[in-house]
C-alpha cells in the first residue's frame, strides 16, 4: 500500500514546522493503518542539496531512510525529469545523511 501525508504545518518562504500535536497526527495515522515513512521530499529556493537543517530536522530517522531535495522549489519538476532533478541522500546505519545516486539509488528502492 503506497500513501501521501502531508502533515499539518507552519510555513515560511525559508523553512516549514511541525508542531507536536501535528506529529503526534501523522504518527497515530501511521499507526492505524500499520505504514511507516519510507521517504520524505521538500524543496530549496536554489540547488538541491541537504542542509544542516535537513540533517536536524528530518522526520524519517531509520537506516535505509530516504530524503529527496529538489532546486528551485521544484519549479521545473515533472514526473519524467523528478529523480534527475533530486538529490537524493539515504540515512546510514551510523546515522549521517550520506548521498545517493544512480545505481546505488536504484539498490535501495
Amino acid at each position: 500500500m503506497d500513501e501521501l501525508y502531508e502533515p499539518r504545518q507552519r510555513t515560511r518562504a525559508d523553512q516549514f514546522y511541525f508542531d507536536r500535536q501535528s506529529m503526534q497526527m501523522l504518527l497515530a495515522h501511521l499507526r492505524e493503518k500499520r505504514l511507516r515513512v519510507l521517504a520524505q521530499i521538500h524543496s530549496h529556493p536554489g540547488r538541491a542539496f541537504h542542509s544542516e537543517a535537513d540533517d536536524e530536522w528530518a522526520i524519517v530517522r531509520h537506516a535505509g531512510a530516504l530524503s529527496l531535495v529538489l532546486p528551485r522549489f521544484a519549479q521545473e519538476a515533472t514526473v519524467d525529469n523528478f529523480l534527475g532533478l533530486a538529490a537524493t541522500y539515504v540515512l546510514s546505519t551510523q546515522n549521517r545523511w550520506e548521498e545517493a545516486t544512480g545505481r546505488a539509488l536504484l539498490e535501495i528502492c
